[in-house]
């Protein structure tokens, strides 16, 4: 099965230039969307970690799939102000603009080893931001998976500079 054949490329949203990988096929064929956590199971079990970090929204869909699939647990990055209690909060650049994620200081248990996901990784400035939160918040970062790197973007290399190991399902 080629994942890639559901997820169709929308050009220009949300944005003019920019390419958006719509996930929503993939989400709506079960056996696609079985596929792609088989894969990321596949990949995540190179890392040692004891919990998954999923990033707003997107990251949400995949890395509770995951969580639940691997019987670890799961904490939530979340866009600034959506969470009731004291959290930690990292600002970071997008290729179309900036945003800041967020996470509840009461969430992880102090020895957690964090793995991030995300769904898409382009220009990495999302998985560098919740690396630095997390770090930040006193956490291990044991790497970083997405179900598909935009290799064109370049940051899969930014991960790397950053020190954050990554790897991805997909290429395209």
């Amino acid at each position: 099965m080629n994942l890639l054949d559901y997820l169709p490329r929308v050009s220009d949203f949300p944005k003019p230039g920019i390419l958006f990988r719509d996930i929503s096929p993939l989400l709506a064929n079960p056996s696609a969307f079985q596929e792609a956590i088989s894969q990321l199971e596949r990949i995540a079990n190179g890392f040692d970690y004891t919990h998954i970090l999923g990033i707003e929204s997107r990251g949400f869909v995949f890395g509770s799939a995951l969580a639940h699939k691997t019987s670890k647990g799961l904490a939530l990055a979340r866009k600034p102000n959506k969470l009731p209690l004291a959290s930690h909060r990292e600002a970071y650049g997008l290729e179309y603009g900036s945003d800041s994620l967020e996470i509840q200081q009461s969430t992880l248990p102090k020895d957690a080893r964090v793995l991030l996901m995300d769904d898409v990784l382009a220009t990495g400035g999302t998985l560098i931001a919740a690396n630095k939160l997390l770090q930040k918040a006193g956490f291990e970062v044991c790497g970083a998976i997405t179900l598909l790197e935009i290799t064109a973007l370049g940051g899969s290399q930014l991960l790397d500079q950053n020190g954050i190991s990554n790897q991805s399902v997909l290429k395209s």
